[in-house]
């Protein structure tokens, strides 16, 4: 799941989480979005980028022109998705204490960041894996970064 998991609120957040591990599937979490100052300044330059992309955007379609420039409602929408999406993200402590709410001492998690090649905002990601799995992959154990 790619930038998707900060659309569920905790308890449903959990309950996605819970289900992998109750059908004992493995579950990949990454979000590219952060709760930081930083992330929030940076989504500032988003519009622009509307601005400036949406001239190449195939099919070409004049609603988005209308909406784009004479009535610029689209850059706007995408600034307010943008900063609520960098407010609701989870960091790695949230991703933790989501974790450790479940009855997976079976699984091997990994949570952590990573370095983003596109951006100075790392890559948030909680990986999930049944011990079973994991030790055929060479995982051990349950590992929480």
């Amino acid at each position: 799941m790619f930038s998707a998991f900060h659309h569920f609120n905790p308890e449903q957040a959990r309950a996605v989480l819970a289900d992998a591990v109750h059908k004992r599937q493995g579950i990949a979490v990454f979000e590219g979005t952060q709760h930081s100052v930083l992330a929030m300044l940076l989504m500032l330059f988003v519009p622009l980028m509307v601005l400036l992309m949406t001239p190449f955007i195939r099919p070409f379609r004049w609603s988005r022109l209308l909406w784009t420039y004479l009535f610029p409602l689209l850059p706007l929408i995408v600034l307010f998705d943008g900063l609520v999406s960098c407010l609701r993200t989870y960091n790695v402590e949230e991703l933790r204490q989501l974790v450790a709410k479940l009855d997976a001492n079976d699984y091997h998690w990994d949570i952590g960041t990573v370095k983003s090649t596109a951006g100075p905002i790392p890559i948030t990601y909680l990986i999930g894996v049944p011990n079973e799995k994991a030790a055929s992959r060479g995982l051990q154990g349950i590992l929480i970064r």
